[in-house]
């Protein structure tokens, strides 16, 4: 009996000695933040301020759409605004096919001179009307007129498109210049009448470039 009473004696001062358990903590874990992440939309609109509250009427609604759109004045004024603009040869506001210097010194060495070109619209009016009329003779000149017509216009186009290449390259020696690109460009500019070229012309017939 006396052996049981010490063994359990030392038993307890072996519990009582011996330390609890520490929880170890795994450094690989990120810990939570504790609360749960805001949404995207609720995280724009704490930056953007508090939402106005919704229309209670009808005209308080259609006047907040008017407050946030533009007036008709306005995009009539910015449209006319930017037709001045591109008239005027405002690289801003130009086409693609119609920006740089170089383009604008072909614009001004066709311009300079008056071409044949200049009445390709009026002649193919003059063709729809001849071919309105009942009249084979009528039509028979109108067709000889209009081949003559043509083939002048596509020999001219071709001297023009040489001489404004041999122009541009002693312009622009620097610039890569190709024969046909300007060739192209300077018969389209000069088969327009010059009051609907666009950009307007700069210069006047024979002026000097």
């Amino acid at each position: 009996m006396r052996f049981l009473r010490r063994n359990t004696a030392e038993a307890t001062e072996t519990v009582e000695d011996t330390p609890a358990e520490v929880t170890q903590v795994d450094p690989s874990r990120t810990p939570g933040k504790g609360r749960p992440t805001p949404k995207r939309r609720e995280a724009e609109g704490k930056r953007r301020g508090p939402v106005p509250p919704p229309p209670r009427t009808q005209r308080e609604a259609l006047k907040r759409m008017r407050g946030n759109k533009v007036s008709k004045e306005e995009r009539r004024a910015a449209a006319a605004e930017r037709r001045q603009r591109m008239m005027a040869g405002d690289d801003k506001y130009l086409l693609p096919r119609d920006r740089g210097p170089v383009k604008a010194y072909i614009r001004d060495v066709v311009d300079s001179r008056r071409n044949l070109m200049g009445l390709f619209m009026p002649l193919a009016i003059v063709v729809f009307v001849a071919l309105l009329v009942p009249s084979p003779l009528i039509q028979q000149y109108a067709t000889l007129l209009t081949t003559f017509m043509l083939l002048a216009m596509i020999v001219e186009g071709f001297v023009l498109g040489r001489f404004v290449t041999k122009r541009v390259r002693a312009k622009f020696p620097k610039e890569p210049v190709k024969g046909l690109s300007v060739g192209w460009y300077s018969f389209i500019r000069a088969s327009q009448l010059r009051k609907l070229r666009v950009p307007k012309p700069r210069v006047a017939p024979g002026a000097k470039v």
